[in-house]
């Protein structure tokens, strides 16, 4: 059995968390939208990863819409008491299945009372601020927003303060509104773009919780990223992992999957240690 506590652990607002979690995002139909062809299978997924010692598990409430929610509540509730259940607001779902942004106050506020009827909770653990577009940060004044989000948390319905898809300036205006404990953005080693901020945020004692970790390789950069693999004796996919584990001791991963073996996999990458020797030649050839 994988011990996924060998990548470690770090601290998410008041939570220590395994650095290995899980992202729900697969466990709503194609598209991220509608049901699960196999509810049973989603169901057994969630269970296994929390049996496996995952305590970080990633959704929202537009993910369905409103699916993969309901889908942690039945599988989960009542919760581990160490489980950190990490939810983003700032959009929602048209009927064509289309993502459209909803970022006034009173989006953000009917999305986190959502999120709390679907999730089945009183508080939610954290709620990260989605903004930006579809997978690059804009820059944009988030103070409407900041400020809807911490009278949310006066209020006791959020425990802590995320953001997704923004940029260190926005890091630094959301901070002057409330204390933030992650930051979610698109990076993986094909997309480095967040390598600044990621430093930033190590120094900040902020984690940084990459999406689409395991996306955006060209062929050149696979056949690369393989090679290794194949010296490791580990998967491509395993290897991009424990590239993310040894890039800063405050990245957090939750890569998704709605099948137990690809559960496994995953899980198993929290065990694979690169040398300094492997993740430099990784960094550079793939």
């Amino acid at each position: 059995m994988t011990d996924i506590t060998a990548a470690g652990t770090y601290g998410l607002g008041d939570r220590t968390v395994n650095r290995m979690g899980y992202g729900a995002m697969q466990l709503a139909g194609p598209g991220v939208f509608g049901p699960p062809k196999d509810r049973g299978a989603a169901l057994a997924v969630l269970r296994e990863a929390v049996a496996r010692g995952v305590n970080h598990i990633d959704t929202s409430d537009y993910y369905g819409p409103y699916v993969t929610n309901q889908i942690i509540a039945e599988a989960l509730h009542p919760y581990p008491d160490d489980l950190v259940i990490v939810t983003k607001v700032g959009a929602v779902r048209g009927a064509d299945a289309s993502w459209i942004p909803a970022l006034s106050p009173d989006d953000l506020t009917r999305a986190v009372h959502d999120n709390l009827r679907n999730l089945k909770v009183d508080k939610l653990d954290v709620v990260n601020l989605r903004v930006g577009g579809f997978d690059r940060p804009v820059e944009s004044s988030l103070e409407p927003q900041m400020n809807a989000l911490a009278e949310l948390q006066r209020k006791g319905l959020v425990r802590h303060i995320g953001l997704s898809n923004v940029t260190s300036n926005q890091l630094r205006q959301a901070r002057t509104f409330a204390d933030i404990v992650c930051v979610q953005n698109l990076y993986n080693l094909a997309r480095r773009d967040d390598d600044a901020l990621i430093d930033e945020l190590e120094s900040l004692g902020i984690a940084y919780v990459p999406f689409f970790p395991l996306g955006g390789f060209t062929p050149l950069q696979s056949s690369a990223l393989s090679a290794i693999a194949a010296e490791l004796g580990a998967t491509p996919m395993q290897t991009a992992l424990a590239w993310l584990l040894r890039r800063g001791p405050h990245i957090l991963l939750i890569p998704g999957t709605s099948s137990l073996a690809h559960l496994g996999e995953n899980l198993a990458a929290a065990e694979l240690k690169l040398s300094h020797e492997v993740f430099a030649r990784l960094a550079t050839q793939v």
